[in-house]
C-alpha cells in the first residue's frame, strides 16, 4: 500500500462505519433525505476522510489535529443515532450495535491521538 493511512486499522474500521451508516441512512424516511440522512452520512464520511487528510501532514501535531476532528465526527454519528432511535427509524438492537462499533472506533482514535502527544 502506497499511503500511510491505508495501513491504519482505525482507517479501515472507519470505512466499515461509512458502509454501515450509508446502508442505515438508506432506510430512513424520504423526508429525512436532506436532513438526518444526509447529516449522518457526512459525519461518517468525515471520520475516514479526516484520518486520510491528517496522515499526509508533515508533523504529528497536524495529524493529531485531524484525528481530533475525526473523533468529533464519530461522536456526531452517535448523536445522529440517538435522533434516529428517538424518531423510531432504528430499533434498540441496531442502535446498540452501531453504538458499540463507534465506541471501539473512538477508543482507537483516542489511543492514536494519545500516541502522537509524545
Amino acid at each position: 500500500m502506497a499511503f500511510k493511512f491505508e495501513n491504519l486499522k482505525v482507517w479501515q474500521l472507519s470505512l466499515e462505519l461509512t458502509d454501515e451508516v450509508d446502508a442505515l441512512a438508506f432506510t430512513f424516511p424520504k423526508h429525512e433525505l436532506y436532513s438526518l440522512s444526509s447529516q449522518i452520512r457526512r459525519a461518517a464520511n468525515s471520520v475516514s476522510l479526516n484520518i486520510v487528510e491528517g496522515s499526509t501532514g508533515l508533523s504529528n501535531a497536524e495529524f493529531r489535529r485531524f484525528l481530533v476532528i475525526a473523533n468529533r465526527s464519530a461522536l456526531e454519528v452517535v448523536g445522529c443515532l440517538y435522533l434516529a432511535r428517538r424518531r423510531g427509524y432504528i430499533n434498540e438492537e441496531k442502535f446498540f450495535a452501531m453504538y458499540s462499533q463507534i465506541e471501539s472506533l473512538v477508543r482507537m482514535l483516542q489511543a492514536l491521538i494519545n500516541s502522537l502527544n509524545d
